[in-house]
Order: C-alpha cells, then structure tokens, then sequence
C-alpha cells in the first residue's frame, strides 16, 4: 500500500540517547533519595511493555511533574555532549523529504528535552510533527500519539508506518492499525528486525512506490 507519511520512534530509532537516558534517570532518581540503577538495567526495561515505567524507575504510580523537572534539568545541561544521531540517519531523513514524505516523531519522551534534542542534532525543522508524552497524556503502547499525527497530516491508517525499536512502538501501531518496521539498533535485540538504515530507506522508498 502506498504511504504517505513514516512515523519514527525517537530514542534507538533516530536518536543514540543510551548514555544521557539512563544518567537522566539515575539523576532523577538521586534527587528522589533512590538508589542508582545499572545503565544496563535501565536501557533493557526502556521498551518493556510488562511493567509500569514509573514505578520502576521511580517508585511512583504515574509520572509527576516533579519527575520531568529533575529529567529535563539533566537533559538540558548534557544533551549536547552525549546525544549522536546513528549513521546514515541524517541522510535518509534528507531523502524522505526530497521525495515529498511527511514525517514525524512519536517519543515518550517530554516535550522540552525532545525539542531540546533534536534541534541540538540539527534535525528538528525537517520533521513536520513531533507528538511527545507531555501531549496526550498516554505515551506508547497506546495510539493516541500516532492518531494525533495522522489527524495533523489528514492521512487515513493505510497511508502511514511507523519505525520504531521496541515492543511498546509495536503495540502502539497495532493499536493504531498502522504499519510498522521494527528497527534492531537500538535498546533492544530482535530477531528478524531492520538491521541497518539503508535498509530501511529501501523498505520506506518501496512502499511509497508501491500502490
């Protein structure tokens, strides 16, 4: 079916933020009184789906504003020293808009280090949408980021796919009944994955052709 639109995840899809996520986390977690976690613990539940991310990073039911100020302070004093986009990404996003395709960003990050990130990657002003946690107030696996896109582009379901790297951005587009590719460079291993981006930019370009 032809697409009009790609949808990407952004952290381990677009963007390398292992370093900055899970020191945002542990920094958050010390002005909590927490103990800190392992890097390795932190990324790996980074896209489960089977537990309550508040709670396990910050013993919390929900997410508090009191949580995104700590996580926002850290981000903003250290995103330009350790955010890198992966190879070939800035390339094949320059190559999605040469062909005319709308894109956007769906993350469950908040909105202010978001927007912090990607201008700091020089990438920001090619993404017609970017749909954060802070804006719909149900982050991934539910749809309403991915709705509110489509409602911004005034696209039906079948005309867009979503990229992403984890379980949740699946869940997601499924809820969403949108498509999807699931990356493997990112936070978490998959078989039968995209394993590069030329590969991807090859899947993307056949299903705008295709239709």
């Amino acid at each position: 079916m032809k697409k009009k639109s790609v949808i990407f995840d952004m952290d381990g899809t677009l963007v390398n933020s292992s370093v900055t996520l899970a020191n945002a986390i542990n920094y958050v977690r010390e002005q909590l009184y927490l103990p800190r976690l392992k890097s390795e613990d932190i990324l790996s539940r980074v896209n489960d789906h089977s537990i309550n991310p508040a709670e396990y990073f910050y013993k919390s039911k929900i997410f508090l504003p009191i949580h995104e100020k700590f996580f926002s302070e850290y981000y903003s004093a250290h995103h330009d020293k350790e955010l890198e986009l992966y190879d070939g990404i800035m390339d094949m996003i320059l190559e999605l808009k040469k062909r005319e395709f709308k894109i956007a960003i769906a993350t469950n990050a908040y909105r202010k280090s978001a927007l912090e990130s990607l201008s700091h990657l020089g990438i920001i002003e090619h993404f017609d949408s970017v749909v954060c946690f802070d804006d719909v107030g149900r982050g991934k696996p539910e749809p309403d980021m991915l709705h509110k896109i489509l409602e911004d582009f005034n696209i039906a379901t079948h005309e867009a796919i979503f990229v992403g790297d984890g379980e949740r951005d699946k869940m997601a587009a499924d809820n969403a009944n949108i498509d999807f590719i699931m990356v493997n460079w990112g936070f978490t291993d998959h078989e039968d994955a995209v394993s590069c981006v030329d590969h991807l930019k090859k899947l993307l370009f056949k299903f705008q052709n295709d239709g």
